[in-house]
């Protein structure tokens, strides 16, 4: 038996206790599954998994452990030969408790403890899939990409803008440089004829 806990037995004394956990052990092992109180339940669970790991275990003193708590040979020939080598590869854990809510009558909190099944050690541990982005952040983004596009679409139109302006400016440049030199020779001209008039008068 494993350490009893505190407070009030199960029962009226230890060795009632003892012979209420062998029966429900019995009956746990021979049908796989038991419905019965939680308190009862958690009082089993260690009492049935120590029982189970003497049967791993396998040789005759394990048996004799074994008999001293079940005195059903039957079951005991079933929880070697059937139960233990399904938790060959499986180190404790080999109850389920699962509550099933108050019973009628005096509101007694029930649960189901049962063996559990072999397919759920051998069942592939799956990854974390990556949380999906709120709804909430989606149209952010859309927005921002539709902002940027925007400002793209924008920059490509202007380019062709100042690419338009740019010969007309080269033009314009072209016309002033083309008129300067002939304002200077039209003020040279004007220059000559100018000196040319008083020599004429001194004649």
């Amino acid at each position: 038996m494993p350490t009893p806990t505190k407070g009030r037995r199960l029962g009226g004394s230890p060795a009632h206790q003892r012979h209420m956990m062998a029966n429900l052990a019995t009956a746990l092992f021979e049908h796989g599954k038991i419905t019965t109180t939680e308190a009862r339940a958690r009082r089993l669970r260690p009492v049935a998994e120590r029982l189970i790991t003497f049967a791993k275990r396998g040789d005759l003193h394990a048996r004799r452990q074994v008999l001293t708590t079940v005195t059903d040979r039957n079951v005991v020939h079933t929880l070697f030969t059937d139960i233990a080598p399904t938790f060959a590869s499986r180190e404790g854990g080999y109850t389920r408790i699962t509550k099933i809510g108050p019973r009628k009558g005096d509101n007694a909190a029930m649960a189901v403890i049962e063996l559990v099944p072999e397919e759920a050690e051998t069942r592939p541990r799956r990854r974390r899939a990556r949380r999906a982005q709120p709804a909430a952040a989606r149209p952010r983004q859309a927005e921002t990409t539709d902002e940027t596009a925007e400002a793209d679409e924008a920059a490509e139109a202007a380019e062709p803008e100042d690419q338009a302006e740019s010969p007309e400016a080269s033009a314009e440049a072209a016309d002033a440089e083309d008129s300067e030199p002939d304002d200077e020779a039209e003020d040279g001209e004007d220059g000559e004829s100018d000196d040319d008039e008083p020599e004429d008068d001194g004649r």
